[in-house]
């Protein structure tokens, strides 16, 4: 792994392109480097788990209206939508576009954190929409996820967004872009400007997770791949990007984050060398942010210590920077503490979801966010009595550099009305690979058919998942097939509809 520096350079000292953060990205994804069977084996895992999250998902809102959106746009030769047969097709920019918010919407597929956040299997619907489209086998689209995955990790541990209140997707769609240019084999030129024209349309602020949070939270990371598609598309026709993108006197370092004084070192693997940052990330095992994930256990543990709920006086979570300002009462925002919140908003606070879960010992991702249990009242009386802080240790853990120690849940002081205190700590989730039952693949298949139950055939459910433990070998006729299909009757929006422009 090589560290690359990058910094803003003035336009009068000309940066080579050779030397931009833009081109070493483009460098990586042009190389062919052989992918080991454990790599392997995590993007089928991932693969599986985007498609249980997605189909649980498939009649919310969100999803049903993205997914009207794709149907209007019909094309023979195209890509799968999730839940439409698989006979139907539509053009993959919309076919990503209805995948990635389906993928996105339960907020329960993998998570990587470090510098900043990330969702690195928000990179699989574009990559996999553009494969089927344009008839790529299922090595190529496995070559290509692999690389999806390393430029978004990679730019993650390195690059703070959050710090400069600006969202995520802006790490997502450059990766996108790199995934889409590896699996369709394009050379360093073209995935170099594609990249940079991700990195320059991706930037937004980070209003879309603060506040009251809309559906725009699940819509962000889809359309940060029809951004990545179009970008590769016009790259391939030979148009270029503004350039140097991240290193630019007038481009984001400079005025989208930190400032013309602003240094990061990014790591990459170097030509000929694994790609492996896969393994790195980590999926939920509960439907909910992922810094509340080790509490989500945590408060299952303590709650058989706990004989009267309404004996608590207070109940304090000392952990991270990130989880006290994001998800807890450091973020300042009323809206976490209100029964009447969105989903969206309540799997962004970490009160109520400790207290559910405290009260509950368990979390589901239907009913734990059900209206009529957010506004419980001994719930709502709970949830006001927790609050966060930040404990320089835990943040500490939070941003270690090796993933074995890297800690992302906290210490929880439970203080009853007598004065007792109990205490707990929980550094990861059960589920994480360094957790007390760290995910398999037989875990992923059993998350896939709790999620699954009720909404699609034991014969589809044993199609699909027959077809992705074949990744590596599928052709390209079985990538049109690599897709989960709901019967109609139980498919709300699957017919074109007149409600839009489209």
């Amino acid at each position: 792994m090589k560290k690359y520096p990058v910094r803003v350079y003035p336009s009068k000292e000309k940066l080579a392109r050779e030397n931009q953060l833009a081109w070493h990205i483009a460098e990586i994804a042009s190389d062919k480097t052989p992918i080991k069977a454990d790599v392997t084996d995590m993007v089928i895992n991932r693969m599986i788990d985007n498609a249980s999250v997605a189909i649980a998902s498939a009649n919310r809102r969100p999803v049903a209206s993205a997914r009207a959106m794709a149907i209007a746009h019909p094309r023979a030769k195209g890509a799968t939508v999730f839940g439409m047969p698989n006979n139907q097709k539509f053009d993959c920019e919309w076919a990503a576009w209805a995948n990635g918010t389906a993928v996105r919407e339960l907020d329960f597929h993998d998570t990587f954190l470090a510098a900043d956040y990330s969702h690195p299997g928000d990179n699989i619907p574009p990559i996999l929409a553009v494969a089927q489209q344009l008839g790529k086998n299922g090595g190529e689209l496995l070559r290509g996820i692999v690389t999806g995955y390393e430029v978004h990790v990679n730019l993650v541990k390195a690059i703070c967004l959050h710090k400069y209140r600006k969202d995520h997707i802006a790490h997502l769609c450059p990766a996108q872009a790199a995934g889409v240019g590896t699996l369709l084999g394009l050379s360093t030129e073209t995935i170099f400007q594609a990249v940079q024209q991700a990195v320059h349309v991706s930037f937004t602020t980070r209003q879309s997770r603060k506040g009251e949070i809309s559906s725009w939270k699940a819509y962000a990371p889809a359309h940060a791949g029809k951004l990545a598609i179009e970008a590769v598309d016009r790259c391939m026709r030979g148009e270029g990007a503004p350039s140097p993108i991240y290193e630019g006197e007038d481009s984001v370092i400079a005025y989208m984050l930190g400032g013309k004084d602003d240094k990061y070192e990014v790591p990459l693997p170097a030509v000929g060398e694994e790609k492996r940052a896969i393994l790195e990330t980590y999926t939920k095992e509960h439907s909910a942010e992922y810094q509340s994930q080790a509490l989500i256990d945590l408060a299952a543990r303590m709650k058989s210590k706990i004989p009267n709920f309404a004996d608590i006086k207070e109940i304090i979570i000392h952990t991270s920077h990130h989880t006290h300002y994001v998800i807890g009462t450091g973020a300042g925002d009323p809206q976490k503490m209100d029964p009447n919140a969105s989903r969206e908003t309540l799997d962004h606070s970490i009160m109520y979801i400790f207290a559910v879960a405290l009260e509950d010992g368990s979390w589901h991702h239907v009913k734990s966010y059900a209206p009529e249990r957010a506004r419980r009242p001994e719930t709502v009386a709970l949830w006001h009595k927790i609050r966060t802080v930040e404990e320089p240790q835990w943040t500490e853990w939070y941003h270690e550099q090796d993933p074995n120690k890297k800690r992302f849940g906290g210490r929880v002081e439970i203080i009853f009305n007598n004065g007792q205190k109990l205490v707990d700590e929980l550094g990861v989730a059960n589920a994480h690979p360094a957790g007390a039952k760290p995910f398999a693949r037989k875990d992923y298949v059993r998350k896939f058919d709790q999620l699954t139950e009720g909404i699609i055939t034991k014969d589809e459910r044993n199609r699909f998942i027959t077809l992705a433990e074949a990744l590596p070998e599928l052709t390209a006729s079985q990538v049109q097939e690599l897709n989960v299909q709901i019967a109609l009757d139980q498919l709300t929006n699957h017919q074109r509809d007149t409600k839009g422009i489209f």
